[in-house]
């Protein structure tokens, strides 16, 4: 039997350890923090990008204002640049691409377009449009290759949404009387196409911002606590661990610098919120789930990277993007932005 002696002396000896544990695990933590980076893969060319599609780790398509589309092959080595004729005016926010193929990008408004093509984009054919007042298409997002759903800014009172079941050939605005109420001043941000998720294999979520804040899940319209209302402020991108695991980037575009009401996260399906203990370094557009405990955000000043559920970001890169994606079928992270910016996250 171990003497009552031994057992002190093991428990002095844990009470030592445990200053040193803590260390290698700060320590742990900090290099594989400090471990990323983004690479800049191109720039310099006249086009704003906020739409990002990245099917597999080699293929990437990208698009932006004045009717411009991109598209690599070869994990961002070289690109194809091309304007999509008779939508030269046209400002792409979103694109969802399933292959080398196939994609469906949207333009925004005057009018709302949505388009396809299935010829890796030598060709586009018009799938919707509406010229209604007030018409403005924020984001797409598809569960898969047949299911998809868009959303817009509320037109009398009420989102947008349109649904489509048939790999985005046909699109279907859902009745008036089903589409979720908005508050006075309150919209959607079309800063990056993801203020709308897939929550599972048959539901989606989304956000919004301005006079008002909310996260509308199923039949709740949760208000976030994402301080002062403002027209330039609120929720601008969702992203989704688990069913009940979600995080939310934002902050205002008018205070690009701004750390404060740029990040909040839950583990209760909104129930509850909790704010970084280290916020991200400014207004944050995107947010992206990774793996395990990693998310990674972008916004007009750079981009930060957590490595613990969000208690601690850390910028890792001071060049601005609009709008990150991880690869569908891989492990790549692309990001795209201002003056033809796009990066690949390194580690």
């Amino acid at each position: 039997m171990q003497s009552i002696f031994a057992c002190i002396t093991d428990q002095l000896k844990i009470q030592a350890m445990k200053p040193i544990s803590i260390f290698i695990v700060l320590l742990l933590t900090t290099i594989s923090m400090s471990a990323q980076t983004v690479q800049l893969l191109t720039s310099g060319r006249k086009i704003s990008m906020r739409g990002l599609s990245v099917p597999n780790d080699n293929t990437v398509w990208v698009c932006g204002n004045n009717g411009q589309i991109g598209q690599s092959l070869d994990g961002g080595i070289t690109w194809k640049w091309s304007v999509i004729k008779g939508y030269e005016n046209t400002e792409f926010r979103d694109i969802e691409a399933f292959d080398a193929t196939t994609a469906v990008v949207m333009g925004i408004a005057e009018p709302a377009y949505i388009l396809r093509t299935v010829d890796g984009g030598q060709n586009w054919t018009r799938v919707f449009s509406d010229s209604s007042k007030g018409m403005f298409l924020d984001a797409m997002e598809f569960w898969n290759s047949q299911s998809g759903i868009v959303i817009g800014d509320p037109v009398k009172g009420r989102f947008f949404i349109a649904r489509t079941f048939d790999e985005g050939r046909n699109w279907q605005g859902i009745p008036e009387n089903y589409r979720p109420l908005a508050d006075s001043g309150e919209a959607c941000f079309a800063s990056s196409g993801t203020n709308i998720r897939a929550l599972n294999k048959a539901e989606a979520i989304f956000i919004s911002g301005g006079l008002s804040a909310h996260l509308f899940i199923r039949d709740k319209k949760i208000e976030l606590p994402l301080g002062t209302r403002k027209e330039s402020s609120g929720a601008n991108s969702i992203a989704i661990k688990n069913k009940k695991t979600f995080m939310i980037a934002g902050g205002d575009f008018n205070e690009k610098d701004a750390s404060s009401y740029n990040c909040i996260f839950t583990s209760d399906a909104g129930k509850n919120w909790q704010t970084p203990i280290e916020p991200p370094h400014g207004y944050r557009s995107c947010v992206v789930y990774l793996r395990k405990k990693q998310w990674i955000m972008c916004g007009l000043n750079g981009v930060d990277f957590t490595s613990d559920d969000g208690k601690h970001f850390k910028l890792i890169s001071k060049d601005g993007y609009h709008v990150c994606a991880k690869s569908k079928k891989g492990k790549t992270v692309y990001f795209a932005g201002g003056g033809g910016r796009i990066g690949k996250l390194v580690r």
